[in-house]
């Protein structure tokens, strides 16, 4: 299994890993500051599907808010969904990441809870555990954040969506991005690029030969979808990273106006409840903050197979202590009785434990 706490390169490739993941976020306001003005910031976010989430409904407790005062943490979240409306919540949050902001600091710490980790989530009104992937599909990024919060004893209320099909967009317009394929990848890009092609109409071509080679937005997105190789999804989520790295590099060649079409091509397809001044406020820590290694959560799984491969947190008791201690710097974290009950009934249904 790959490394779950794989660092990244440079501190500017973290940087440019959350322009990205936020996508665009970040790049609208500083163009909009260069081109001067609230105006213009405003006609662009307002662009963005905007979405109130109720906040008595994300499972945030008092407790969880004063033991994490000193933080901002925002859900970054990849939609498995073609369309630019997210009115509709029968889709899935392939790519869950937190953005955790220590705003004493300044660090940014980039978090990737792992989509088929085994989490309790409200379906239909009741409560089940299931891969944590399926909770947008139950109630979109409101029950995601419920879901994280609840699972991991957090305070998330912000969050941040943004649709696959953005990818094939981005990427198309970047001209292609430069990607290592290996052999044993392409039965599997080939699958993939095929049945994107009919989902959205494409004819992208498929791979023939391994090694870097530039791939189109169907391809792109193909590949960072790849889970049945050696290291499954934690493999796939470093290629969701490789994928994202590689649209960066290629976005730093870009002048202002290719900036500026590139933004106008997917703020529509961005999904947020995050207000005009709620992003301009990010605009110092993302340019001066301390970006940290990016880690994946839980720290420690264990696959099994019911109906589907779910990944067990060994325990999630363990895992969210050590989340707590570790990057929240809080040594005498004090797990609460509803993480606590929900790891027992984990252990209960998987037999896996300590």
């Amino acid at each position: 299994m790959p490394n779950k706490k794989k660092k990244e390169k440079t501190l500017l490739q973290k940087f440019i890993k959350v322009i990205f993941i936020l996508i665009i976020i970040l790049i609208v306001c500083l163009i909009a500051v260069t081109a001067g003005g609230w105006t213009y910031i405003n006609s662009l976010i307002s662009g963005m599907h905007q979405e109130q989430i109720d906040e008595s409904q994300i499972g945030v407790n008092k407790q969880s808010e004063e033991n994490l005062k000193d933080y901002r943490n925002i859900a970054l979240l990849g939609v498995d969904t073609r369309k630019d409306s997210y009115e509709t919540y029968n889709n899935r949050s392939d790519c869950i990441m937190i953005a955790s902001i220590n705003e004493k600091s300044g660090d940014v710490k980039l978090i990737s809870v792992y989509r088929d980790t085994y989490l309790q989530i409200k379906e239909n009104g009741k409560d089940k555990l299931d891969k944590a992937t399926h909770a947008y599909s139950f109630g979109g990024a409101q029950n995601t954040l419920l879901t994280l919060n609840r699972n991991l004893d957090l305070n998330i209320k912000e969050y941040v969506a943004v649709n696959f099909d953005a990818v094939v967009e981005t990427v198309d317009a970047l001209g292609g991005v430069k990607i290592n394929v290996t052999k044993e990848e392409i039965k599997y890009i080939n699958d993939y690029i095929k049945s994107l092609n009919e989902l959205l109409g494409r004819s992208s071509k498929k791979i023939t030969k391994s090694g870097e080679q530039n791939l189109d937005g169907i391809q792109a997105l193909a590949y960072s979808r790849i889970r049945y190789t050696n290291g499954g999804d934690y493999k796939r989520t470093e290629r969701m990273r490789d994928v994202l790295e590689a649209m960066a590099t290629k976005a730093k060649t870009l002048g202002i106006g290719q900036l500026m079409n590139l933004v106008n091509l997917l703020v529509p397809k961005v999904s947020t409840n995050l207000s005009t001044g709620d992003i301009v406020s990010l605009i110092p820590t993302l340019l001066n903050g301390n970006f940290t290694d990016s880690m994946g959560w839980p720290y420690k799984s264990e696959g099994i197979t019911f109906d589907l491969w779910y990944g067990i947190p060994v325990t999630l008791e363990s895992n969210v202590v050590k989340l707590h201690k570790e990057v929240f710097n809080d040594e005498d974290y004090k797990l609460p009785d509803t993480v606590k009950k929900i790891s027992d009934e984990i252990v209960s249904k998987t037999g896996y434990k300590e």
